[in-house]
């Protein structure tokens, strides 16, 4: 009767394991949830590099107000046949004269100034695209490691219950002579190892979600959207056409070609000597007359004629050239690393969380049933646990490289907005 007793607790222990781990909560709770989105939103209003891309912005736009304002009048006086000899001693043959001398910009500078602060200020609204096109991979990859650590707790603590129904059913075991003490040992080794590892994933679920919550400034009182670990798409990319066109890496390229096109204009601009010109007035005090006095200024370009410059701005227009075609071929390429990258995950994730799963799970239930019936031995049964333990957190970890694979691949082609959005 002892043994039929044990051998019924025994299996209820097997089927209370099977049960935990085919039923882990991952049901979202119920109450509001923090989406991706949110999360991302939240992230773009106070991350500090969003506010030094909107700062860049306002400085590139006051840039461009300082280029097209005109150089300023300057004020001078002149006074002449003072502190002399003979019947120029003293202020008596003074003349005064009194004038403005008004720049003028030959050779088209201003226009060119601006041309260069309008090519710097569409290179900064690039910049602010691109930060948030940063921020979004950087929140992407913290929220999906904050559902994965989550998943992770809750299958070690459902390996804390599998270990102590694993204990109790040796006891079981061991009280009615069916197995060795060191059955009953063995089982309580694993107990504490599984208790051990439920805390230290607790400990980084807790580190992660910290994280998340530092980056977005705000805390996360509401659920995450546990889905967002599991969505696969239908069929993996497969090759496609990878172009660059139309990307941030590169539209960022062309700003810096456009801002040193716009360079060889201004330096070759420079090369034209500006006017000077100076209408006045003069006052003669020996005679108590005024005259007009008009003055024509002109630097004469012996020394520095502008030809270094030119020379200068056509080289940094040539290194842009060269960097935009580097670009365009470095972002080809890692869009299409990329887009095997999701596609291995994307298989690799398929497999884990589908056939491979299946496979453990069944292992796992066929070594619950050999136990009960005393056709396994414990260990076989520990290693079908831990099996089917291993496959779910390597489940775990491949949903979140496609999910990171996949975000990266997103950010490689992210399109450049349109103007005013």
């Amino acid at each position: 009767m002892n043994r039929i007793i044990a051998a019924f607790l025994a299996a209820t222990a097997c089927v209370a394991m099977a049960q935990a781990q085919d039923n882990i909560a991952t049901s979202p709770s119920a109450g509001p949830v923090f989406t991706l989105e949110d999360a991302v939103a939240a992230a773009g209003g106070s991350a500090p590099a969003a506010q030094a891309a909107q700062a860049g912005i306002a400085a590139a736009q006051a840039a461009r107000t300082v280029a097209g304002l005109r150089p300023n009048p300057q004020l001078q006086t002149q006074v002449e046949n003072v502190a002399g000899s003979g019947a120029y001693d003293g202020f008596s043959q003074a003349e005064t004269t009194v004038g403005i001398n008004i720049p003028i910009e030959m050779g088209g500078k201003r226009s060119a100034r601006v041309a260069v602060a309008n090519a710097q200020t569409d290179r900064a609204l690039l910049i602010a695209a691109i930060t948030q096109a940063d921020i979004r991979l950087q929140v992407t990859g913290l929220y999906i490691e904050a559902i994965a650590a989550e998943r992770r707790a809750l299958t070690a603590r459902d390996q804390v219950r599998i270990a102590q129904d694993a204990l109790q059913a040796a006891k079981v075991r061991v009280q009615a002579g069916r197995a060795s003490p060191i059955e009953e040992q063995r089982a309580e080794v694993a107990k504490l190892n599984a208790e051990a590892g439920a805390e230290r994933t607790r400990r980084l679920a807790d580190a992660t979600r910290a994280n998340l919550a530092r980056r977005i400034g705000r805390p996360l009182g509401d659920s995450l959207e546990a889905v967002s670990l599991d969505r696969l798409p239908g069929d993996i990319y497969g090759p496609a056409a990878v172009t660059s066109e139309g990307t941030l890496a590169l539209a960022a390229a062309n700003a810096d070609l456009a801002i040193a096109d716009a360079g060889v204009r201004l330096a070759q601009s420079q090369r034209v000597p500006d006017l000077t010109v100076g209408p006045a007035v003069r006052r003669l005090s020996a005679t108590n007359d005024t005259a007009a006095v008009f003055s024509i200024s002109l630097p004469i370009p012996l020394f520095n004629a502008g030809k270094a410059a030119v020379a200068q701005a056509n080289a940094e227009r040539t290194r842009a050239a060269a960097q935009r075609r580097m670009t365009a071929l470095d972002v080809e390429q890692a869009i299409t690393d990329a887009q095997a990258e999701a596609d291995n995950a994307a298989t690799a994730a398929r497999n884990a969380s589908g056939p491979a799963l299946a496979a453990a799970r069944e292992a796992a239930r066929i070594a619950r049933i050999g136990y009960r019936e005393g056709k396994f031995g414990q260990l076989d049964l520990l290693d079908a646990e831990r099996t089917l333990a291993d496959t779910r957190i390597a489940a775990i970890d491949a949903l979140v490289a496609y999910q990171n694979a996949r975000a990266q691949l997103e950010r490689l082609t992210a399109p450049v907005p349109q103007q005013g959005n």
